[in-house]
Formats: structure tokens, C-alpha cells, sequence
């Protein structure tokens, strides 16, 4: 049996020592790396919160329901008019989240008379937009500009440009 003389207990336990020390310190050192990281991304989380916040406009529902109040005309005549039926409708207003396709968002700004302007509002509250570089969107534009809100009427203009209908 090899027995070890007291020299190499204490090299033994220097080595610990140091070991512990040097794995304490990287433990220490990769705590305060994360800790650091989890503060800038607490940071930029409140930033990215509080950028939401300042810069969030209001929702489709929001919007097209304060252009209906201010057009003092009902739900009812709206859906009608747009050829949208009452439970999608009822969709729109019940789901503050529910993004309707971009046709049906024209045909609400159609039923309701809007000008270009708070028809692109509309649009914008639903992430839609309409292009210069797109013929379906200019027929709309077109439209809009000149007062044309009916939608058998904005429909025959789609159709002579082989466009998509309403």
C-alpha cells in the first residue's frame, strides 16, 4: 500500500483550493454575464413596451366603429351594404384582433362613403394599403376620389380591368 507523505495532502488540497476558486470565479463571472444580459433584456423589453405603447394606433375594430357612430348609421345598413353577411360582421366587432380580408375592409369603407383618407386609415387598422403599382387598387382609388360608393358600380369598373371583384 502507497501511502502518501503530507506534501502531496497539501499540494491536493492547494490544487481543491485553487480549482474551487477558479470554478467559483467562472460560476461568478458567467452569473454576472447573464446577470448583466438579462438586464439589457429587461431593457429592452420596457423599451420595446413602452415603443409599442407611444406608437400603437387603434385597432380595425376601433377604427370602423367610431367612422360608423360618426356616419350615424347602423351595423345593420353597414354589412348590407358592404355584401358582407351578420356573423362575419358580428366576427369584426366581437374579435378586436380579427384582421378581415383587404376586400372586405373596401367594401366597409365603400358602404360607408369614406374618402380616401379615412378609408387608408381604415386600411392601415386592418395592416392593408392600397399601391400605385397595383391595378385592382388604383380602380379603388380611382373610386374613392371620385366619389364612386356604389359597390355595383365599383365592381363594373373592376371588371372591365379584369380585375377581381368585390
Amino acid at each position: 500500500m502507497f501511502l502518501l507523505n503530507q506534501h502531496i495532502f497539501i499540494e491536493i488540497e492547494e490544487y481543491i483550493q485553487n480549482h474551487l476558486h477558479n470554478e467559483i470565479m467562472t460560476m461568478t463571472l458567467e452569473s454576472q454575464v447573464d446577470l448583466e444580459y438579462c438586464l439589457q433584456s429587461e431593457n429592452i423589453t420596457i423599451d420595446l413596451e413602452d415603443y409599442i405603447k407611444n406608437h400603437r394606433k387603434p385597432t380595425l375594430n376601433q377604427v370602423l366603429f367610431r367612422l360608423i357612430d360618426n356616419a350615424g348609421v347602423s351595423d345593420v345598413d353597414i354589412y348590407k351594404k358592404a355584401g358582407i353577411d351578420r356573423k362575419l360582421f358580428s366576427k369584426i366587432r366581437s374579435n378586436p384582433d380579427y384582421r378581415p380580408s383587404k376586400n372586405t375592409t373596401i367594401s366597409l369603407a365603400l358602404a360607408l362613403q369614406l374618402d380616401s383618407d379615412d378609408t387608408d386609415e381604415l386600411l392601415s387598422a386592418a395592416g392593408y394599403s392600397l399601391s400605385d403599382s397595383n391595378v385592382f387598387d388604383l380602380v379603388i382609388q380611382y373610386c374613392l376620389e371620385n366619389n364612386i360608393h356604389d359597390m355595383y358600380s365599383v365592381n363594373v369598373a373592376l371588371d372591365h380591368f379584369n380585375q377581381k371583384t368585390l
